[in-house]
């Protein structure tokens, strides 16, 4: 996939190295538009219960956005439906209110101090989906997914 070199160049530039992955990201899960969803991203002591974790939002073909770091601190710009938070070894992302444009690939971050670099998710995120197109999940596939639901076309959370 196209993707996967430009995170693998983005992570790389923003963390200096990327580290042996010590983070896992949320299994699939789907969601109606207009309702609230939340990613979670599990590490330990040395990386997400340290010093917090960073989400980052990327769409298909563009780079990676930044939307909260150090759990709390939205980036500037961000939407205020988007909100990270801690607890213990374990960061979340928050997105209410869900809207088309959510569709995109979540990741978390998180500083390791046990091996000074940035620690990744072993599955490399999860992805969103706001559409109404069968998903199919492929061995191939490096996401975990969250589908989003149409609430006129679908009245139940799978």
């Amino acid at each position: 996939m196209t993707w996967a070199p430009l995170l693998l160049t983005f992570l790389t530039q923003y963390t200096g190295t990327v580290a042996q992955a010590r983070l896992t990201q949320v299994p699939s899960v789907s969601q109606i538009l207009g309702h609230t969803v939340t990613l979670t991203c599990t590490g330990n002591s040395n990386n997400v219960g340290y010093e917090g974790a960073a989400w980052l939002q990327q769409h298909p073909g563009l780079v990676p956005k930044l939307l909260t770091h150090r759990n709390n601190n939205r980036a500037l710009g961000v939407s205020e439906r988007f909100s990270g938070s801690r607890s213990g070894d374990i960061a979340s992302l928050t997105i209410s209110d869900l809207q088309p444009e959510d569709e995109a690939d979540y990741y978390c971050t998180a500083w390791d101090r046990s091996v000074g670099a940035h620690s990744a998710p072993d599955q490399r995120g999860s992805e969103t989906k706001t559409r109404e197109l069968p998903w199919r999940h492929s061995a191939e596939s490096p996401h975990r997914a969250l589908r989003t639901l149409d609430p006129d076309r679908n009245k139940e959370c799978l």
